[in-house]
């Protein structure tokens, strides 16, 4: 056998059935394009990304902005220097609140830069491992406000996560 010999088994391809050429067998007039509408007319393809005439996404979507995580818990940061200016041994959200270190119904975190000389109690929503030992090195305490959501994280910011 040579390759010039070479050809499909019996039965195996047809032939196409060339449609659009007059009314006079199958596939005239619309040639199995029903009528009119887009897919009807010209080559009959829509465009990749095309949504109808609304605006595509990739237009929607804004371009080299970065990411927002939805997901994000902010807190508001308080030093260990500025606990050493209080005098309260017992320092809670609403301690700093009244002072104006923070505002109403944020997140805290304590933060480890400067230093703590006295004992002081601290109940905070976070606090970071240097500024938990500087307070364990004075001996004072440091108490964890769990957060108020369930899963450990607010719920999603944006529209498409409210409940409808």
């Amino acid at each position: 056998m040579r390759v010039d010999e070479l050809a499909p088994s019996p039965g195996s391809t047809k032939r196409t059935r060339r449609v659009g050429r007059g009314i006079g067998g199958k596939g005239g007039k619309t040639a199995g394009r029903g009528t009119k509408g887009q897919k009807a007319r010209g080559r009959g393809k829509v465009a990749r990304g095309f949504e109808g005439g609304q605006m595509p996404l990739k237009q929607r979507v804004p371009k080299l902005k970065g990411f927002n995580n939805p997901f994000r818990i902010e807190y508001q940061a308080v030093n260990l220097h500025t606990l050493e200016e209080l005098t309260e041994t017992e320092i809670t959200p609403e301690v700093l609140f009244s002072h104006g270190l923070v505002s109403k119904g944020g997140f805290i975190k304590i933060l480890g830069r400067g230093e703590l000389t006295r004992k002081v109690s601290v109940s905070v929503h976070a606090v970071s491992k240097t500024a938990e030992a500087a307070i364990a090195a004075t001996g004072g305490s440091v108490s964890i406000i769990p957060l108020p959501y369930a899963s450990g994280r607010p719920p999603a910011k944006g529209n498409q996560f409210t409940n409808r």
